[in-house]
C-alpha cells in the first residue's frame, strides 16, 4: 500500500517539532553542563547563556505574532476565527464544548503548574527548571497535535484539533512557568500569548458561529485537506497491531 503523502499543514508541524525539540535539547546540554559550575543560569542575567533565551524568545515571538493574523500554512485550528475562513453551513446553534468541560482543562493547568511554581518558591527546583519546562510544553504541544492529547482524550472529548475549542490558547499554557521568572523575555513572552488567547476568547464569544462544525463548513471533516488526525489514527493503529503480536507471543 502506498504511503499518503504529508499535508503542508503535517510538514509543518514536523518542522516545529524538530527546532522545538533542538531548543529544549540545547537548554537541557546546557543546563546539565554549567549547572556543575555554581551560580550559574540559562536565564539571561549570565551574559554568556544570553543568546540561549534570545534564540527562544526570537523563535516564539514570530510564531505568535504570526498567529495575530491569517494564514495559509497554518492549521485551521487555530485560523478559524478569522472570518475568512467562515463558510456557514446554514445551520445556526454551533455545538461547542462545554464550560464544564473548559473548566476542567483549565483546572488541571492551573493545578500542575501551581505545584512547579509551588517546588520553585519552595527552593526545590531553580528559575533553569521552569525554562526547560516550558521549552519542553513547547514539545508536548506539538506531540498533542500530532500524536496524542490528553486536553482531547480526557478533558474535552473533541473530534480533533481542527474544530478544538482550546487551539489557541497553546502559548499561553506553553509559558505559564515563565510567569514566575521577572525578566524582559519571559513576561514579554507570557504577555503576547495572553494577547493571543484574550484575542480568541473574545472572538469565541463575539461569534460562537466560527468554531463550530456545525455552523462553520470550513472545520468539517470533508472540508479538511490538513490530515493532522490520521497521524494519531496511525499511531493507534500501530499500538493496537503490537499490543496483539506481544499476545500472540
Amino acid at each position: 500500500m502506498a504511503r499518503k503523502k504529508l499535508s503542508p499543514i503535517s510538514t509543518l508541524h514536523y518542522v516545529k517539532l524538530v527546532y522545538r525539540s533542538l531548543l529544549l535539547l540545547a537548554a537541557v546540554a546546557m543546563y546539565l553542563f554549567r549547572s556543575r559550575l555554581p551560580g550559574d543560569s540559562i536565564i539571561p542575567s549570565i551574559k554568556n547563556q544570553v543568546w540561549l533565551m534570545v534564540g527562544v524568545w526570537v523563535v516564539y515571538t514570530i510564531e505568535m505574532l504570526l498567529r495575530f493574523f491569517p494564514a495559509k500554512l497554518e492549521s485551521m485550528g487555530c485560523q478559524k476565527q478569522f472570518a475568512r475562513n467562515y463558510r456557514p453551513t446554514g445551520r445556526t446553534e454551533p455545538n461547542l464544548t462545554s464550560g464544564r468541560r473548559i473548566l476542567a482543562v483549565i483546572a488541571a493547568w492551573l493545578g500542575l503548574n501551581g505545584v512547579i511554581g509551588g517546588l520553585y518558591f519552595l527552593g526545590l527546583i531553580a528559575k533553569d527548571v521552569l525554562v526547560l519546562v516550558s521549552l519542553a510544553y513547547g514539545v508536548c504541544d506539538i506531540i498533542c497535535i500530532l500524536f496524542f492529547c490528553p486536553f482531547q482524550a480526557w478533558f474535552m472529548k473533541n473530534r480533533c484539533c481542527t474544530v478544538c475549542r482550546i487551539y489557541n490558547w497553546d502559548f499561553a499554557m506553553m509559558f505559564t512557568p515563565l510567569v514566575f521568572i521577572p525578566s524582559f523575555y519571559t513576561w514579554s513572552l507570557v504577555a503576547m500569548s495572553a494577547a493571543l488567547l484574550i484575542r480568541w476568547e473574545i472572538t469565541v464569544f463575539a461569534h460562537p458561529e466560527r468554531f463550530s462544525d456545525a455552523t462553520n463548513a470550513c472545520v468539517a471533516c470533508e472540508n479538511c485537506t490538513e490530515k493532522l488526525c490520521h497521524h494519531k489514527r496511525h499511531l493507534k493503529t500501530f499500538i493496537r497491531k503490537n499490543r496483539e503480536r506481544f499476545r500472540l507471543k
